[in-house]
């Protein structure tokens, strides 16, 4: 017996040894006989001794055959059961009776009731297999009913697909299977073809004819691909067109990775079709009013979800696509929780473009140093991506007319776009290119048709500048027509053919909402890539870099009479250059943007704000941008800090470092001690020998749990 105690409360638990007998269990063929035999010698045993009447255990026996029987019957068991149980009943009680008339301790008695126990065992072995086997054949039975039922769909249409392919194709083909999609819009024909070396792009090529000739409805078609072996085909068959409605991005924001695949649309028959990004980069091209920018959305949608994965997007038109994944951080959540941006960086002008390609070209080759170890332990020459370094993607809007541009400053935009695709694929920082059509011009470049092995062409149904041949060579019958509607046209991966697909419609509201559910996934730049990007990746967000988003506001603001707005000056309203104003109202945007700068400097610890405790006016104008100044000065210390590694550094070198700012020394070492007591910072030694080392590089403390 064991006993153990849990929450207050003894519970004993019996441990039970040696043969274990369930008596709820039923019988079988040796314990039913068994069992029968020592029941027919106790009752002639006892019986005798008591003078029993033995025309009682016949009549007991024969009622016991009876009821089996009419027990038997209701069960529908087979004749041989019902005939082995009442014989059994029959033979046990007619030895009774026979031993109650004679002595049932006599060697006589005593052998037969074992021949007659022997019997009754094999007897119920043997029927016991029988019902067995009948009941396995009834569901047998039942199922080939089922497919049979079945399969006269499946032979019908078989059927009809052999008469025509050979009446459009000229082909005969001998179907193997056909196979009904799970969202009953279509089915797959899987089939042979005829010998003599023809393939399956005999076929392909007459998809268009062979969609009309089965009278399929719009948006709806026939589409031959590979089969198992060069010598099969797979032709499958849309009958109701998916397409054609629109239908909302998927509410289920559960994490994703790149190396799960990241779901930018679905197929035909509904199923999702992902882009594997690891290695690969990608291009999505649409003209006007095909969808692009939603698809665009979609993207940035399946990369906030991920672990591991940060997004950078350039995009030189007012940076339109990333600024619905950056309002929601602006404004804040309703419960007052930082909100971290969808997107980790955004460029909408030329030289922020290129402080974020060039620190995308620093953190590669930094990281094809810095990570030799880890790569030797891995076995790999591709970098572990994961949640503690994660894989960069660049999404660059109209990024293909970019490298085809000839104005100069695109040209030198161009030369970093290439160099980051062609250099950079093993350390984890890839590409997805847009472009306004799948024209010569934009494919003409080698680096882009050999890197961007996932495609999408969105139609909606445009012709003009959308050459799929181009775009997805080596497809068969794809066709402009057969994508007529917004956010539809084809899309093709390495592990998917070119095919018709469609993207989910994604609007503002539900943007905010997937930038609140994903705020707390996206992961951090490893500490090794942040060194390497530097301070333009540092103060990224810093107020003077994201001016332009509120520019609009400053605008109105300068334009408004005095008295609509007397807290405007004369003249432009920039924030740089004028006196402290009260707090905004509840509600108002540049109330909001400081908002957003404040949470995004405790997040990121970019630009750190100086004390903001009521000081006395310096003499002269108090322009703001003395403050700014001065925060620059700091973020410039941090980085200094942050660059100083494991090693650290002092006040001394760090002022050296400030020189162009001014700042004093006492300054520093006013910040200094303020991060280490903030932990910001870790403080080593004393006096003279006194150094800080940032967090992200200070040594463990020695109480610290070793990692694996």
């Amino acid at each position: 017996m064991a006993t153990t105690t849990k929450n207050k409360t003894k519970t004993k638990t019996v441990e039970h040894r040696g043969l274990a007998l369930d008596w709820a269990a039923g019988h079988g063929p040796v314990t039913g006989a068994l069992s029968a035999t020592t029941g027919a010698y106790a009752v002639a045993t006892v019986g005798t001794l008591a003078h029993m009447p033995p025309a009682w255990a016949l009549a007991v026996g024969t009622v016991g055959a009876i009821g089996h029987t009419a027990s038997g019957l209701r069960q529908k068991l087979a004749a041989r059961t019902l005939s082995s149980r009442a014989a059994s009943w029959l033979l046990g009680s007619g030895w009774t009776t026979w031993a109650l008339a004679t002595n049932p301790l006599s060697w006589t008695s005593l052998g037969s009731l074992a021949v007659l126990g022997v019997g009754m065992g094999a007897a119920a072995r043997s029927v016991g297999f029988y019902e067995e086997a009948r009941e396995l054949e009834a569901i047998a039975e039942a199922e080939r009913q089922v497919a049979r039922e079945l399969s006269a769909e499946r032979r019908a249409i078989a059927a009809e697909w052999v008469d025509r392919v050979q009446r459009v194709c000229g082909i005969s083909l001998r179907v193997l299977a056909v196979e009904m999609w799970p969202t009953n819009t279509g089915y797959t024909i899987d089939a042979e073809l005829p010998p003599g070396g023809t393939t399956y792009d005999r076929i392909a090529r007459e998809n268009a004819r062979l969609s009309a000739d089965a009278r399929l409805p719009h948006g709806c078609t026939a589409a031959a691909s590979p089969g198992i072996d060069q010598g099969r085909v797979l032709i499958d068959v849309t009958t109701v067109n998916i397409l054609a409605a629109e239908i909302p991005y998927p509410t289920d924001y559960s994490p994703l990775s790149i190396h799960t695949g990241i779901p930018w649309g679905y197929r035909t028959n509904a199923e999702e079709i992902c882009a594997y990004l690891r290695e690969q980069c990608a291009l999505v091209v649409g003209p006007t009013g095909s969808g692009k920018t939603n698809m665009v959305h979609v993207i940035l949608a399946g990369f906030a979800r991920a672990e591991d994965m940060l997004t950078w997007v350039i995009d030189l038109n007012a940076g339109s696509a990333g600024l619905p994944w950056v309002r929601p951080a602006l404004q804040g959540a309703p419960d007052g929780k930082v909100v971290r941006p969808g997107i980790d960086w955004l460029a909408a002008s030329h030289e922020e473009a290129h402080k974020m390609l060039d620190a995308a070209l620093r953190i590669g080759l930094y990281r094809k140093r810095a990570y030799q170890d880890l790569m030797a332990k891995a076995n790999t020459d591709l970098l572990p991506i994961s949640h503690e370094i994660p894989q960069i993607m660049l999404v660059i809007d109209e990024g293909a007319e970019i490298l085809i541009s000839t104005e100069p400053a695109a040209k030198q935009l161009a030369k970093k776009i290439l160099e980051v695709i062609r250099m950079l694929r093993a350390m984890g920082i890839r590409t997805v290119l847009t472009a306004l059509g799948a024209t010569a011009s934009v494919l003409g470049n080698m680096m882009i048709r050999r890197e961007a092995k996932t495609r999408v062409a969105l139609t909606g149904g445009s012709t003009e500048g959308m050459d799929l041949s181009k775009l997805f060579p080596g497809a068969r019958g794809l066709r402009i027509e057969q994508a007529p509607d917004k956010g539809t046209g084809f899309m093709g991966t390495p592990e998917s053919p070119a095919a018709l697909f469609g993207t989910w419609r994604i609007l503002p509201m539900q943007i905010r909402d997937i930038v609140h559910a994903t705020s707390d996934r996206h992961p951090y730049l490893d500490a090794i890539s942040a060194k390497a990007a530097g301070p333009d990746y540092a103060r990224r967000w810093d107020a003077a870099r994201t001016a332009w988003i509120n520019d609009h506001q400053l605008a109105t603001a300068a334009a408004a009479p005095a008295d609509e707005a007397p807290s405007a000056g004369r003249g432009l309203n920039l924030s740089a250059h004028r006196n402290p104003q009260p707090a905004a109202p509840a509600g108002d945007e540049d109330a909001l943007a400081a908002e957003f700068m404040r949470q995004i400097d405790a997040t990121f610890a970019t630009t750190p704000e100086a004390d903001e405790t009521p000081k006395p006016p310096r003499p002269g104008l108090n322009l703001s941008a003395h403050r700014e100044e001065e925060n620059a000065a700091r973020q410039a210390a941090l980085t200094l800090l942050i660059a100083a590694g494991p090693e650290g550094t002092g006040a001394s070198a760090i002022a050296r470092g400030l020189e162009r700012y001014g700042t004093t020394r006492q300054t520093i070492v006013g910040w200094l001690k303020t991060w280490a007591d903030e932990g910001e910072a870790v403080r080593i030694g004393a006096g003279t020998k006194t150094r800080y080392v940032h967090h992200t590089h200070a040594p463990e403390s020695p109480d610290s749990p070793d990692e694996d």
